[in-house]
């Protein structure tokens, strides 16, 4: 059976107090719940964020994860951050491809390719994510779209055990849209054959795919329920402790 795994993506949001003060309630909360039933929980910070979060984390079994990393060890690259420095920080998992990142940096495939292999090289977990647009979901081209994005990515050189897919629907982020469970679960379903085509069966089958539009308490228990739904990508959820402790309970229920 698959871990579910609640990520915390807190975007740029937060100053290190707050931060800290943040990640301290969500780390008290997870222990207060015992072991969180079975669910792996994740908190990534921005960059600056890193170190100051992985004190508070010391010896608890929520993870730290960054937001994005270069594909170089290291160079002439002013602003970027690698993932051996990553590594250095504390963190166990790299966010690559939100779609953020896709339309406000113009992120490629080829590049988030190179991103991906940096990350699993480096020893960390990779969370790599893809979802469409409403214009592409209003055209009928959610499966084109994705087939494409995991195509341009995930080969056989990829190691599965250091992959994690995420299905964000650019249309439901922030904006207070979900994707109902069913057309969730449809496309989980989608994205796990198309792992199947490309790694094999056993290898797509240990895969976790997170969903990540708009997921909250009040709707993460229909969502986790599904069976292609191995945890959730949260964005403005995760920056109120008891919205996002929520979000990991519903997960303990599917954990257990």
């Amino acid at each position: 059976m698959r871990t579910p795994l609640i990520a915390g993506n807190w975007k740029m949001h937060k100053s290190i107090s707050d931060g800290r003060e943040l990640a301290l309630a969500i780390r008290d909360a997870t222990d207060r719940m015992h072991g969180n039933f079975g669910v792996e929980v994740l908190l990534c910070p921005p960059f600056p964020l890193l170190f100051p979060i992985s004190e508070v984390l010391l010896e608890s079994p929520v993870m730290l994860g960054a937001q994005n990393a270069h594909e170089s060890l290291e160079g002439a690259f002013t602003g970027e951050v690698s993932v051996p420095m990553l590594k250095d920080a504390g963190c166990t998992h790299v966010i690559i491809g939100h779609s953020e990142r896709r339309q406000h940096f113009h992120e490629d495939g080829p590049r988030l390719a190179k991103k991906v292999r940096a990350v699993q090289s480096g020893g960390l977990q990779c969370i790599y994510c893809v979802g469409e647009t409403l214009e592409d979901r209003d055209g009928g081209e959610t499966e084109s779209v994705l087939e494409r994005q995991i195509a341009e990515v995930v080969g056989g050189d990829l190691n599965a055990d250091r992959l994690i897919l995420a299905y964000e629907p650019v249309w439901a982020i922030g904006t207070g849209r979900t994707a109902t469970p069913e057309q969730a679960q449809d496309v989980h379903s989608f994205i796990r054959g198309r792992l199947t085509a490309i790694l094999g069966g056993p290898a797509a089958e240990s895969i976790r795919i997170l969903y990540g539009g708009s997921v909250k308490a009040g709707n993460a228990v229909g969502l986790l329920d599904q069976p292609d739904i191995d945890g959730a990508l949260v964005g403005g959820a995760s920056l109120e402790s008891d919205e996002f402790v929520g979000i990991i309970s519903a997960a303990g229920q599917k954990g257990s």
